[in-house]
């Protein structure tokens, strides 16, 4: 619908949905963007890695002499010390530390979510025993505190029979999980605390609905934009911690020839000092630009579910 003024057309627009303007405002974030493209990719590669792997994981490239040989036709990013395919090691590497970072972060934002949505709409002594713990956990270091929780936990025979033994991906999961929960439940609560005391929150208790209700039709789906940036940033800190404990030999060991980023970088400690660099450079490269890729799509994340963030660009 068009309107006449003083020879100027004035065009009436229709109305954006809150959706559309976040999804305007990630899509400006040329880096996010990119980001996903790359992410894709790299999910498209370990989806079909009987395809895109020119070996198997455990693999040599041919008889000896193949160990730690340079990048090449033969192998494109070098030989280990065993004669392994890097390149098709390294895409089955980031199968396993894409469902670590993935699994252990779902867990932590769920079980995050719930805490922290209770703990801010009930208050109380159960909001002050949970941050308690809380501080108390995130005041240690968190290596050290990983290394306690996890030498306590699989000393545990009952407990191993569920989640597995210490160098197993299910008590690699679990043990993430246990402490990324805590970031998530503070930052929950904090949007609860903001939210419980505005208006149609006031008006669903004048109507009668449920505590559980409130939180579960109104509280989380308005805090679901600093939920969906924790939980990105949640899948960066796995398979961080999942490389560092990796790194130290505490993180899922190899067994049948199975890998992960981590003990591509932990077995990388002595080659470069040696000389075969290669062994180092990629799998230390892909973790980075794996973080790097899911830390901008956080921060699009961010920026598209603030509106106090948009610039009326």
């Amino acid at each position: 619908m068009h309107f006449w003024t003083r020879g100027f057309v004035l065009t009436e627009f229709a109305t954006i949905s809150p959706k559309r303007m976040a999804m305007r405002r990630f899509l400006s974030h040329k880096a996010a963007v990119g980001s996903c493209v790359l992410l894709a990719i790299m999910v498209l590669a370990v989806i079909l890695s009987p395809i895109t792997a020119r070996y198997g994981v455990n693999e040599q490239v041919r008889k000896p002499p193949n160990t730690y040989l340079p990048p090449q036709k033969l192998a494109w990013f070098g030989t280990d010390d065993i004669g392994r395919d890097l390149y098709s090691r390294l895409i089955y590497g980031i199968r396993v530390s894409l469902i670590i970072g993935l699994f252990s972060a779902m867990i932590s934002t769920i079980v995050g979510c719930v805490v922290g949505a209770v703990a801010g709409f009930r208050g109380g002594r159960f909001d002050d025993i949970v941050m308690r713990v809380t501080d108390l956990f995130l005041a240690f270091p968190f290596l050290v505190a990983l290394l306690v929780i996890r030498n306590t936990i699989g000393g545990i025979g009952w407990l191993t029979a569920i989640i597995g033994d210490k160098s197993s991906l299910r008590f690699i999961v679990f043990l993430l999980s246990f402490f990324g929960w805590m970031g998530v439940a503070r930052i929950v609560r904090g949007q609860i605390l903001a939210l419980k005391e505005r208006e149609f929150i006031e008006a669903a208790r004048a109507v009668g609905a449920t505590r559980r209700y409130i939180v579960r039709a109104h509280l989380l789906p308005n805090s679901i934009g600093p939920i969906m940036v924790a939980l990105s940033f949640a899948v960066v800190g796995a398979i961080t911690a999942e490389s560092t404990l990796a790194f130290f030999g505490y993180g899922p060991q190899a067994g049948d020839g199975g890998t992960s980023l981590g003990i591509l970088v932990g077995a990388a400690k002595g080659a470069v000092q040696s000389g075969y660099w290669w062994i180092a450079v990629f799998p230390c490269f892909s973790l980075v630009l794996i973080s790097l890729a899911i830390n901008f799509i956080g921060d699009a994340l961010r920026d598209a579910t603030d509106p106090r963030l948009d610039r009326g660009e």
